[in-house]
Order: structure tokens, then C-alpha cells, then sequence
């Protein structure tokens, strides 16, 4: 506001352009000249900013500064002068001074007077102070005091009262329960505290001059059930006791909650427990050791200030440490931090550290007690959890050298242990008083170390509860101020404290009024309960630096207060990360791989190139239009296709953006798709057709002279446009677009604190197992139909298409690679190498399976027999075609006739001998019967029936001839055109002069018969009979009808 108002007044605040030098503070329209402060002081200028004050040479009439100094120094003469109109300060004549000031505690004494000479108020240099004690009390220190520099020569005396004699004051009982042993035998330097605490206590004057403090203890150590057992005897065994002290927190939740039933305050030096701050479960209880969850508020403010978001856990499992816990993760939750992981030991830690170093905690709080702690960082030590990589969390009053004390119960090494303790970070209670001032019990908190550590019987960081032994001594001290105050010590009324028994209330709510309004100076600092009786104090910020602690710096919670002393050291140089730095990385396709795969594709491109100019140069050639050369135009054209999908089937984000990513996939599904329809629909269509035509019935037989290519046209049309309209829709409903698979993170090859997380590319749609189904399912149907086609007409041959055998050969080819190929690539999705290259591997060669197949046979014939000429050319060379067909059946009949020829030997031979046992089975019958008399009718003589190799030969070719024509119906029943076994022999004597005999007719001397047609099947396409297929009599089937009439 006052600015405000100084604003109109800018304009006198500047220095005018060339104003420079002294100028005297004279009269000026200007106002008063700026002034310079007093030695260690300086003036606040009320209104204006420290630029401003720069900027000017004068104030205005009217306006006021005032004088401030530094440290602990007063100003001495005017402190405040102010402007007037003759350009003058008010005051001038006296001079203003910064002066170093006494402490102003040495102007009051309780009880008494003082008298301060050689000054005024405050107490300045020279100063001297005169001590007088009240009526009934006596000085106990120095009666007087100079200041010089700052300082009084003597310290502070005070007024004791004055006592009756020893031996007539009255006992006033505390009972105590230390731990000597335990989780936390803090006992151990706590007691002898307590005990240097009642005889400076019983020594003073002042406080409970008619009584006398007197101390009963017990060893708890540390268990509840220790200390049921003592706490029953301190309640039921005289003398009373008027005040309770346990140390443990689980120990003082046991007594407090007893306590309210005997009207007993308790006052714990070591509880910890965020549940004993609970007044309506615990109405009579303090502690002169604050909650552990005053180590919260120092905690969130350090992991706000190393950048931390994400912490873990582990707590041994009591009540203390839980409660604990529970606030501070509602501490991190309102400061944005997650706690990720929580675990918790009885008496075990290995699996849950286990389980800290699998969810790779990396920040980690750990509450337990000092026992349990060597354990736990004995199984850190094993799991190597330790290091530049992890900060631990730990409290701060264990003993110094924790990790360095035997414990059979762990197995590592005290240089194992001190390994992986280094760089953990501590937050205890400040428990020692950092000022080093004067207590209410006339020592400084070094004097009170020094003089407790002569009480010890071994070293200070070998006894439990060092750290904890000021707030055991202030515990007595804010016991006795409290009985003190409650007895009418000091001139007070007050009641009798030997009245106090477990029924009287009256006095149990006095003493609580007075501990909870206790307030004073402590050698652990200043001590003042909160309204749940817990003390409050400030955090010390320790860290483990080559194997002791060093302080780096304090918290106030109640101010928010962070003091930094900048010492901190890390392993690694700087504060860890909360969680392992993660780099995604994506897995691309080798470009070797890529490289070759695609030479092999563009290869194969070039290949079905040439074979469709060949195909449509020669189109003109008969042996070509035999072929349906457009169906097999097709063909080159759909392996060209599938052969161009290998591009875009390795193109990756190696190669292109995300956003090229979806025509990417696009060009993938329809090369594929329309490759596949284009050159397997062509070669189905042509095994549909001959699958068709040849297993026509006898009476539609005509269809095979005829050859319409419109609709082997319309039949690849019609599955290209299955394709077409299937993919359209699956493009439309749902578009293929790009996603990511993650993999379980890598760890890198250097010492580095990161993770590689993996991540692969893939083309992908909402409803990609459906399409898929849809797609393979109708392309499977056609690839097993396809083979079921191509095996059942593998023995057909016809001239309308006359590569259908070689189109059936693609087809296995085609149709056992994509068959394998599908869902291999399925499984081996995640492997982009793998998959790419058993994907493009059987693009490619069954591209190349197909081209060759189908089309360098061709080429070679048109090369080898000069068939391309020309129309005439090319109708001379299909009659010497005819003949090479002959030639090469007639060789196929000489190989034949070789066999048959061996058959008949055998044969021949096997006749032999039933001869020759035949005739001797006749000449034994004629010598056993007679020779037969003449009929009676003047007919011949009867003889023996004419034995069965001397029936007509007529009635035998009879008989072949009924069983050819039979054959002749199987094979029509089979397929097989216009079987004539009639035919047969014609032809074979036509043909006897170049393959010799085939067989012999009516020879008995061969087959034991009269005769026979030996023929056989199998003879395939003579030429101009529009394929008719010859059927012949097997050799097996007619030796066996021999044999059995033999």
C-alpha cells in the first residue's frame, strides 16, 4: 500500500541525468539526502524495492527509514529517522550503532532479582548483572556477571530452595522397564541416563525439596511377555510406584493400555510407535521420543527433492513399523509418489528381499529393528542389492556400528556387511541438542555425552541406546517439573505425593496437567508435548560414508524447513534413478536377410517376365494353344504378384514412418491375396476342368471333344472376385493399421543403469483372428481340394490340356508350402527374421516351382525341335510328333514283352512238370484197369474222358475272350475309353515284326491250353482316336486261370 502511495512520487525518486558525487543534506525542493547505515546494520526503506532505492538520491519530505542489525547486535541511538522539510534527518546529532548484545536470559531469575549497572537494556558491552535469591532460597553459582563481546564472563546461577536434611525427605518411586537385551537393547546407556539424571534431580534445592526420587527397574528385554511379568510385579509389589517408564514400543503399548486402570501416567524415552499417539486408547501417555512417523515429512521431502516417484518397502512385522508405514503412504500419496512394492518379514527376510530385487526396487525404506536389520542386509549382500543402483532408507537409532557387532545368526563377513550397508541414507530424531547451550540442568549437551560416557562401562558405539540416552535424561527431568509443579514446589500449593495410590485420580490428573504443559530446555533440546503426548523435534539426516555417518542436513516438519549441508555422496556420482531408465528399442529385419530375399524376388520377377513373353510370343504354336497359354499367363502374372509382396512383406520402421506403416500392410495383403487367386486359381481351374471332362458317365462322354475357355475364364474371374470383394470388406470394416508386441526387458551389455524393452511391428486389425480364420479356411478348402484333384487325374492325359500333369505337380508344390507355411509363420510371428524368411522363402520357391514346372518344359521342347516356325512348320512336325509318341510307346512295349516273356518261362516251366506228372498218373491208371469192352450198342469202345489239355482252342479263346470283355467293363467302370481287346490283336501283329512275339496263341506246349489272348493294360493314347485308352488282359490273371485248369 505504502508503494502505492510512493508512486506519484517517482519522479523525486530519480537521479536526475548527471547527478553524481557527495551533496550535503542542505535544503533542497528535493527532499533528504540518502544516508549510509550503521557498521553490521543496514536501513529499511518502507515502500520500495532495492532497485529502486539504487535508482534515487533522495526521499521525500516526511519519510521514514529505520535502522536494522545483524547477528545478535542492537541498535544503540535512534532507530528510526525521518525526513524533514529543510532537507534534514531528525536526530542527526546522535549517532546510530550496531552493538554485540549479552544473552538477554541473564536479566531474569527465577526466584530472585537482578540488578543490571554500566548499561541499559538490553545488556551491552560493559554491562554488569548482580544475582539476589528470594526469602527460603539460596544462590547456587556465581552472584555476578560481565558482558564482553557478546558473552557473559560466568554462567547463568540459580535460586535453590532451601531443603530439609536428607535423611527427612520423603521416597517418591518410579518403575522403569530397560531393555539390556532384545530387538533394541536400548537400555543399555539409557539406564545409567535415568540414574545421572535422579542425582542431578535430587540435588537441586529447587526442585521437590521435600522429596526424593528413587528409581525401580527391570530388564523387559524388549518382549511383552518379559515384561507382563514385571509389570505385575511393580503393580502389586509396595512400595507404589507413581509413574511408569517403559522403553519399547511394544512394550509401551502393553503398559499404557494397563496404566488407565491404575491411574498411572507413563513416560516412555523410547517409544516410537505412530499407535501410541492414540489418546482415547492411551489417555495417560508421553513419550520424550517422537513418533516414528515424524521420519515421514524428513522423508517425503527427500525423495521430493532427489526427483524420486516411486519407492519400496519392507518392514519387520510389528505394530510400531506397520503403523509407521500406513502413514507414510499417505504421506507419498499427497505428494504424488507411489509406493510400488511392500513387503514384510516376522523373522525371515530372505524372500522378501528376493522379491525387492525381482520387482527391481530401486529406492527402498526399510523399518525394522537393529537385530533384524544385520539380517536383512546379510540377504542384500547375497542378492546384490546394493551398490550405485539402490538407496536404502533406514532409522537412525541404531548404534554406529550396527553392522559391524557379531551375530551368529547371520553367515556374512563384517567387510560383506559393511559392503552393503555403504551410501544408506538415515533419518533420526535429533536426540542431542545441536546448540550446545546450557539445559535446565546447568550442562550443555557435550558436557552431558562427556560425563555419560565415563558412566559406561565399554565403548559409546558399542552400547544400545547411546543415541537415545538425552531423551531418557530430559524424561526424568520432565518427570520431576511436572511432580514438581503438582507438589507446590517453589512456593506453590499443591497435594501431598505421598497420598498418591492406584485409586486416587485426583493427583493422576494433576501430574497430567502438569507433563502436558511442560516446556523447557533439555540437553536434547527444547521439550514440549503435543496435544497425543508425543514429542516434537527436529530430523537429523545422516549417511553412511565410508563406513561411519555424516550428518547432511536437518528437517523441521513444523516449518518445512530443509537445512542442506551438501556433503551428500553417491557411488555412481549423483542420486540413482527410482526405477531402471527403460529405452524402448525395436527390432527390425535384417537387412542381409532383406537384401538376399529380395534379389531372389526380383530374380524370380524377371523369370516370370520372360516365361510370359515366351508364353505370348508363341501363343501361335499348337503345342502352346494345347496348354490354355492365357490360363497360363495368368499364372506368371499371379507369381509375379506374390514374388512383389516380399517388398513390402521386409519393409519395417527401419524403412518407413508410422504413418507409412498402414499402406504398407495394405500393399502386403492384396499383392499376396490377388498373387495367390491369379496363379493357383489358374492352374485349379485347368485340374477342375480335366477333373470334370474325364470322370464324365460313357453317355456324355462328348464333352471331352469340346473345350470352351470362357469358362475356365469365368472360373478365375470368379475366384478373383471372391478375393477381391473379401478383402475390400475386411479393408473397410476393419483396416489393417500398425501395433507393437513388447517383450520382456533385456539387460545391456554395459554397466549401465537401463533396460532395453524390445518391441516388434506388426500389421494388425481389431478382429485379426477372424479375418485370418476366414481367409486361410477358404484358401485351405481350395489348396487340399486342388491336391485332391491333381492326384486323382494324374493318370489322365488328354490333348485339350496337355500340361495338366505338370499343373498338378505345382499345385503339391504350392499347396504343401502354404499349408506348412501358415502357421509356422503363426508361431514365429515374434521372431521377425524367422518369420520373414520362411515367409518370403516359400513366396519364393514356390513361385519358381510353378515358373519352371509349367514353362521351361515348353521352352525347351520349342527350342530342342525347332517348333516355333511357323503354322505349317509347326502341322509337319505334329505328325512326326505322332511317330515319337509311337516310338516311345513301342518302347514301352518291348520292355513289357521282356517281362512277359519271363512270366512265360516260368510258366512253361511250371507246365513241364504238371506234364509229366499227368502222364505218369495215366500210364498207372492203364496198368490197374483193362482195356474197355465194345458197347453192346455197336458203338465205339468208351474210353477215359480227353484229359483237360485237349479241349478245343476255340473254347479257350472263348473264354479269354469272355474275360477280356469282362476287363474291358471293369476299366470302362474305371474311366478307361473304348477297351478292345478285339483290337488288341490286330494291332500286336502289326507290330510283331519290331517287338517279336508277344505271345503265343493255342501253343500247348506253353500255357498247357488249346489257346489264349495274352494282353495287358496300361497302353495310352494312340494317336487321331481322341484319346482312347487300349485295354489289355494281365498276364497274372490269365496264368492263374491256366494253372487252375491245368
Amino acid at each position: 500500500m505504502l508503494l502505492l502511495l510512493l508512486l506519484p512520487l517517482a519522479p523525486l525518486f530519480l537521479r536526475p541525468p548527471g547527478a553524481g558525487g557527495a551533496q550535503t543534506p542542505n535544503a533542497t525542493s528535493e527532499g533528504c539526502q540518502i544516508i549510509h547505515p550503521p557498521w553490521e546494520g543496514g536501513i529499511r526503506y518502507r515502500g520500495l524495492t532495492r532497485d529502486q532505492v539504487k535508482a534515487i538520491n533522495f526521499l521525500p519530505v516526511d519519510y521514514e527509514i529505520e535502522y536494522v542489525c545483524r547477528g545478535e547486535r542492537e541498535v544503540v541511538g535512534p532507530k528510526v529517522r525521518k525526513c524533514l522539510a529543510n532537507g534534514s534527518w531528525t536526530d542527526m546529532d546522535t549517532p546510530s550503532r550496531c552493538v554485540r548484545i549479552c544473552s538477554k536470559s541473564y536479566l531474569t531469575l527465577e526466584n530472585g532479582k537482578v540488578f543490571l549497572t554500566g548499561g541499559d537494556l538490553p545488556a551491552l558491552d560493559g554491562a554488569r548483572v548482580d544475582f539476589r535469591c528470594d526469602p527460603d532460597f539460596h544462590l547456587v553459582g556465581s552472584s555476578r556477571s560481565i558482558c564482553s563481546q557478546g558473552q557473559w564472563s560466568t554462567p547463568k546461577p540459580h535460586c535453590q530452595v532451601n531443603r530439609t536434611p536428607h535423611s527427612e525427605r520423603r521416597a517418591v518411586y518410579i518403575g522403569a522397564l530397560f531393555p539390556m537385551s532384545g530387538g533394541w537393547p536400548g537400555g543399555q546407556a539409557c539406564q545409567p541416563a535415568v540414574e545421572m539424571a535422579l542425582e542431578d534431580v535430587n540435588s537441586r534445592r529447587d526442585i521437590l525439596p521435600d522429596y526424593e526420587l528413587k528409581l525401580i527397574h527391570h530388564d523387559s528385554k524388549c518382549d511383552p511377555g518379559q515384561a507382563t511379568k514385571y509389570l505385575y510385579e511393580l503393580l502389586y509389589n509396595d512400595p507404589i510406584k507413581i509413574i511408569l517408564m517403559p522403553g519399547c514400543s511394544s512394550v509401551s503399548t502393553l503398559v499404557a493400555e494397563a496404566a488407565r486402570m491404575w491411574n498411572l501416567i507413563v513416560l516412555s524415552y523410547g517409544s516410537s510407535s505412530p499407535a501410541l499417539s492414540n489418546r482415547q486408547r492411551f489417555p495417560t501417555f508421553f513419550r520424550t521420543h517422537p513418533s516414528a512417523t515424524l521420519h515421514n515429512p524428513t522423508r517425503v521431502k527427500l525423495f521430493e527433492k532427489w526427483g524420486w516417484k516411486k519407492i519400496a518397502t519392507i518392514q519387520q512385522t510389528t505394530e510400531v513399523f506397520t503403523s509407521t508405514l500406513d502413514d507414510l503412504e499417505e504421506r507419498v500419496k499427497e505428494a504424488g509418489i507411489e509406493i510400488t512394492f511392500r513387503q514384510s518379514f516376522f523373522s525371515d527376510p530372505a524372500v522378501p528381499v528376493k522379491n525387492l530385487k525381482r520387482q527391481d526396487a530401486r529406492i527402498i525404506v526399510g523399518l525394522f529393528y537393529e537385530t533384524e536389520a544385520r539380517k536383512v542386509f546379510c540377504e542384500v549382500y547375497k542378492e546384490r542389492l546394493f551398490g550405485k543402483k539402490y538407496v536404502w532408507f533406514l532409522i537412525g537409532w541404531y548404534a554406529d556400528n550396527w553392522f559391524k557387532i557379531y551375530d551368529p545368526s547371520i553367515n556374512c563377513t563384517v567387510d560383506e556387511m559393511t559392503e552393503a550397508v555403504e551410501g544408506h541414507i538415515t533419518t533420526e530424531i535429533v536426540m542431542l541438542n545441536p546448540a550446545n547451550t546450557r539445559s535446565i540442568s546447568n550442562m550443555t549437551s557435550q558436557e552431558f555425552v562427556e560425563k555419560l560416557t565415563k558412566r559406561l562401562k565399554r565403548h559409546p558405539e558399542e552400547t544400545g541406546g547411546f543415541q537415545e540416552a538425552p531423551l531418557a535424561y530430559d524424561a526424568i527431568w520432565a518427570l520431576a517439573l511436572a511432580l514438581n509443579k503438582t507438589s507446590g514446589g517453589g512456593g506453590h500449593s499443591g497435594v501431598r505425593l505421598e497420598d498418591f495410590n492406584y485409586n486416587n485420580q485426583t493427583i493422576t490428573d494433576q501430574i497430567y496437567r502438569a507433563m502436558n504443559s511442560s516446556s523447557f530446555e533439555g540437553v536434547s533440546g527444547h521439550v514440549v508435548f503435543d496435544a497425543s503426548g508425543s514429542r516434537m523435534a527436529w530430523t537429523l539426516i545422516e549417511q553412511l560414508q565410508g563406513g561411519s555417518y555424516k550428518k547432511i542436513g536437518y528437517y523441521d516438519s513444523t516449518k518445512d524447513d530443509l537445512s542442506w549441508s551438501k556433503t551428500d555422496k553417491w557411488i555412481g556420482g549423483s542420486p540413482p534413478a527410482d526405477q531402471t531408465l527403460v529405452i524402448k528399442t525395436f527390432r527390425f529385419l535384417s537387412q542381409k536377410l532383406f537384401i538376399s530375399v529380395s534379389v531372389l524376388s526380383s530374380l524370380g520377377i524377371v523369370l516370370a517376365v520372360v516365361c510370359l513373353s515366351f508364353n505370348i510370343y508363341n501363343s501361335h504354336v499348337r503345342y502352346i494353344q494345347n496348354s490354355q497359354p492365357n490360363l497360363n499367363n495368368l499364372t506368371a502374372v499371379g507369381c509375379s504378384l506374390a514374388l512383389a509382396a516380399v517388398f513390402p512383406l521386409g519393409l519395417d520402421g527401419y524403412h518407413i514412418g508410422r504413418n507409412q506403416f498402414p499402406f504398407v500392410c495394405q500393399a502386403r495383403l492384396w499383392l499376396l491375396g490377388l498373387g495367390f487367386s491369379l496363379g493357383y486359381g489358374s492352374m485349379f481351374t485347368k485340374i477342375w476342368w480335366v477333373h470334370t471332362v474325364f470322370t464324365k458317365k460313357e453317355e456324355k462322354k462328348e464333352w471331352r471333344k469340346t473345350l470352351e475357355p470362357w469358362k475356365l475364364y469365368a472360373t478365375v474371374g470368379l475366384l478373383v472376385g471372391m478375393d477381391v470383394l473379401t478383402l475390400a470388406i475386411w479393408q473397410i470394416v476393419d483396416p489393417l493399421h500398425r501395433t507393437i508386441e513388447t517383450f520382456a526387458k533385456e539387460e545391456p551389455k554395459e554397466d549401465i543403469d537401463v533396460s532395453i524393452l524390445p518391441q516388434l511391428e506388426h500389421c494388425s486389425s481389431r478382429k485379426m483372428n477372424t479375418w485370418l480364420g476366414i481367409f486361410y479356411g477358404y484358401k485351405g478348402l481350395l489348396l487340399l481340394l486342388g491336391i485332391f484333384l491333381a492326384y486323382e487325374t494324374k493318370s489322365v492325359s488328354t490333348e485339350k490340356i496337355n500340361d495338366h500333369r505338370a499343373v498338378g505337380m505345382a499345385i503339391y508344390n504350392v499347396a504343401v508350402l502354404c499349408l506348412i507355411t501358415a502357421p509356422v509363420t503363426m508361431i514365429l510371428s515374434s521372431q521377425q527374421d524367422a518369420a520373414f524368411a520362411f515367409a518370403s522363402l516359400a513366396i519364393v520357391f514356390s513361385s519358381y516351382i510353378t515358373l519352371v514346372v509349367l514353362f521351361v518344359p515348353k521352352m525347351r521342347r520349342l527350342i530342342t525341335r525347332g517348333e516355333w516356325q511357323s503354322e505349317a512348320q509347326d502341322t509337319m512336325k505334329t505328325g512326326s510328333s505322332t511317330n515319337n509318341n509311337e516310338e516311345e510307346k513301342s518302347r514301352l512295349l518291348e520292355k513289357e514283352n521282356r517281362e512277359l516273356e519271363k512270366i512265360i518261362a516260368e510258366k512253361e516251366e511250371r507246365v513241364s512238370e504238371l506234364r509229366h506228372q499227368l502222364q505218369s498218373r495215366q500210364q498207372l491208371r492203364s496198368r490197374r484197369h483193362p482195356p474197355t469192352p465194345p458197347d453192346p450198342s455197336g458203338g465205339l469202345p468208351r474210353g477215359p474222358p480227353e484229359p483237360p489239355d485237349r479241349l478245343s482252342c476255340d473254347g479257350s479263346r472263348v473264354h479269354l475272350l469272355y474275360n477280356g470283355i469282362s476287363s474291358r467293363k471293369r476299366e470302362e467302370a474305371n474311366g478307361v475309353d473304348k477297351p478292345a481287346v478285339w483290337k488288341m490283336n490286330s494291332w500286336h501283329q502289326n507290330s510283331s515284326r519290331r517287338l517279336g512275339a508277344v505271345a503265343h496263341a493255342c501253343n500247348p506246349s506253353t500255357l498247357g491250353g488249346r489257346g489264349g489272348w495274352i494282353t495287358r493294360s496300361g497302353v495310352q493314347d494312340q494317336p487321331g482316336r481322341d484319346g482312347e485308352t487300349l485295354s489289355l488282359l494281365k498276364i497274372q490273371k490269365l496264368a492263374g486261370r491256366d494253372g487252375g485248369r491245368l
